[in-house]
């Protein structure tokens, strides 16, 4: 696990000039605290960070072919490398390194592009191909490793962060604002956007070539749900299942530093754990987190469990609201991009605490999105065959179920009234919004007359149209599952995963989003994931027997991170004085009567904590990454409106 940068000028008599590698390096120096180091051959420079976990003796970067002529810089871990590598050495290749990335190179020259279908793993990486003067930039197919680029017009300038581009004078700071209004759509940044105009995000699956100052960019992966579903039971499903993700864990617990794993009590991480315990005879190290108030659930119990069920050497701790808030702004500033996502602020001190003890944790991050876990696929499931049940009555279902949401202690129906005359495709914005969402049906009042000017040709639900548009042969359950792979899974749950860990040097990884375990998932029926009110059936049928029914059994909570209640107690004034002050005002994306206004509703306990969470990261994003010296070298990095 690492982090990379560099720059190719399309002009072959330029030289990439080594301080500005020097301070692409050092900006990400916490994503590779154990060495550095660069290629610079004219007009191509790769530089890379080095966080060592296999061959920590030989598996420096850059990296180079035998005969020099393939350079590459690469952040993340190829699972399958040992395979790989062997079918390499039956051609011919010989190696000089047990390393995965000098796999990845002879890939390269016996494959091509190709070689990353050969690829099982997590990775970012950026090869030179001194041969064809090329340069090929690529990223895994879920996006677990992120990747940005930026066409200057004379040259790509790419890293593993947003802060190594910006080093670079020639990198605009133009904002787009399009992207705000598309931020405040799901409350992250879907598909390439970045808050920057000109620098973009690689897409998951994706890969780009620079040749002759041309940009040519390919997919090579994207899920697919076969036409010929899985034909035995469920309780043969279950099976294979426990099978392959044995198999899949095993691979992922290869190191030649310590592993262990973050908790959190829930299904997911706690029969991966089951399973990495029969792949190793050293003790694991565990971690989980909760927090210092007794309102609100408690994961740790659940933890500790599976630590004591599975004998673990367990480690856990608790944060406060003035943890919370103090670590806000360096939050933004790991997180590049503004998003609603207060568990990340947890993840970082859990990260911190495993950081002291391990080099890498694995968790159990997607396995909602693989085997419909999440409570909103089960409730939308319902809702649709109520809503087909009801037939040409459905608006007057919704009606009535509006007036019974007004009833105290019985407001759910109130949120899904409006959806009982919309089709799914047209209010499913992801798990994170929809066109009834805050934001989305108060935008009109929210912004100012300028800012909903300058974005009036923003078109921000075109990203979810398009993949919807992919999947319309799909049951309703694949269609959301697709729209959540490629949007809020890549954007807004990885994106965290990584940005944190590697704020702690931290390397972490995700066996349930492997491509194999997610090929094997989209091929099962529906009703193996979801039916009824039972979320994840096969994952739970596979592990029955082999973890704690407590847990199997346990309700869903997500990670339940206490912020609104911080919000309405200890940072109840930090929160009203970064969205009044002046500064955030002149910014002109927001009427201040309706800021205050939405505070106030917020203290007399409307549900806005998330809505006022998200102004908030956009406020201190902007004092991080536009008021701070780094961003401020011209101009354009105001935008182009003013207050009301």
């Amino acid at each position: 696990m690492c982090g990379i940068s560099g720059k190719v000028c399309f002009d072959t008599d330029a030289r990439v000039a080594p301080e500005l590698l020097q301070k692409m390096m050092d900006v990400i120096a916490h994503r590779g605290p154990d060495g550095q180091g660069d290629y610079i051959a004219g007009p191509v420079g790769l530089g890379h960070r080095r966080l060592a976990i296999i061959d920590l003796e030989r598996g420096d970067q850059p990296m180079a072919s035998p005969d020099r002529t393939v350079w590459i810089v690469y952040n993340g871990e190829i699972y399958n490398f040992r395979e790989l590598r062997e079918e390499l050495v039956q051609k011919g290749h010989r190696f000089s390194t047990t390393s995965d990335t000098e796999v990845i190179i002879h890939a390269y020259q016996e494959y091509g592009v190709g070689c990353l279908e050969k690829l099982q793993g997590m990775f970012a990486f950026a090869l030179w191909d001194d041969k064809t003067k090329t340069l090929f930039l690529a990223r895994d197919r879920v996006g677990i490793k992120p990747l940005y680029y930026c066409d200057t017009g004379e040259a790509v300038v790419f890293g593993s962060e947003i802060k190594s581009l910006l080093v670079d004078p020639a990198v605009s700071r133009e904002l787009d604002l399009e992207s705000i209004d598309r931020f405040l759509t799901y409350l992250y940044l879907p598909s390439d956007r970045t808050l920057f105009r000109n620098i973009r995000k690689l897409e998951p699956g994706c890969y780009l070539t620079i040749k002759d100052g041309r940009l040519t960019s390919g997919r090579y992966w994207n899920l697919t749900f076969p036409p010929n579903q899985y034909s035995g039971t469920i309780e043969q499903a279950g099976t294979d299942l426990w099978e392959l993700l044995k198999t899949t864990v095993r691979k992922y617990m290869i190191s030649d530093v310590p592993v262990g794993f973050l908790l959190s009590g829930g299904v997911d991480s706690t029969a991966l754990l089951s399973c990495a315990v029969h792949e190793t005879d050293k003790r694991i190290s565990t971690f989980t987190i909760g927090f210092d108030s007794n309102e609100f659930a408690d994961e740790r119990p659940y933890a500790r469990l599976a630590a004591k069920t599975f004998g673990t050497d367990h480690h856990e701790m608790t944060i406060s609201a003035t943890q919370f808030g103090d670590f806000l702004p360096k939050f933004i500033r790991h997180m590049e991009e503004p998003v609603c996502e207060a568990p990340a602020i947890a993840l970082h001190y859990v990260s911190q605490l495993a950081s002291r003890h391990v080099k890498v944790v694995l968790s159990g991050e997607g396995g909602d999105e693989a085997f419909g876990g999440y409570q909103n696929y089960r409730n939308l499931l319902l809702l649709e065959k109520l809503k087909s049940a009801a037939g040409p009555l459905k608006g007057t279902l919704g009606a009535l179920m509006k007036r019974a949401g007004q009833i105290n202690g019985f407001h759910r129906p109130r949120k899904y009234a409006p959806l009982m005359t919309v089709p799914l495709r047209d209010y499913y914005y992801s798990r994170t919004s929809s066109p009834f969402s805050y934001f989305n049906q108060n935008k009109n009042r929210l912004y100012t007359n300028e800012f909903r000017g300058a974005t009036q040709s923003s078109r921000p639900t075109a990203v979810v149209e398009a993949l919807f548009s992919e999947v319309t042969n799909q049951c309703l359950l694949n269609q959301m599952l697709y729209v959540d792979t490629k949007t809020w899974l890549p954007d807004d749950l990885l994106v965290k995963a990584d940005k944190i860990t590697m704020a702690n040097s931290l390397e972490l990884r995700v066996p349930l989003l492997d491509h194999v375990v997610l090929e094997f998932a989209a091929s099962l029926p529906a009703d193996f994931k979801v039916r009824g009110l039972t979320t994840k059936r096969v994952l739970k049928q596979a592990f029955t027997g082999r973890i704690p029914a407590d847990i199997i059994n346990r309700k869903k909570t997500g990670f339940p991170v206490p912020f609104n209640k911080w919000f309405q107690g200890e940072l109840r004034d930090y929160v009203r004085d970064t969205l009044l002050a002046r500064r955030a005002v002149e910014r002109g994306y927001f009427r201040q009567s309706e800021i205050e206004s939405m505070l106030n509703r917020f203290d007399s306990h409307e549900p806005l904590a998330k809505e006022l969470f998200s102004l908030l990261t956009l406020e201190l994003w902007h004092q991080e990454f536009v008021d701070s010296p780094l961003c401020t070298t011209t101009a354009a990095a105001q935008p182009a409106v003013v207050p009301c």
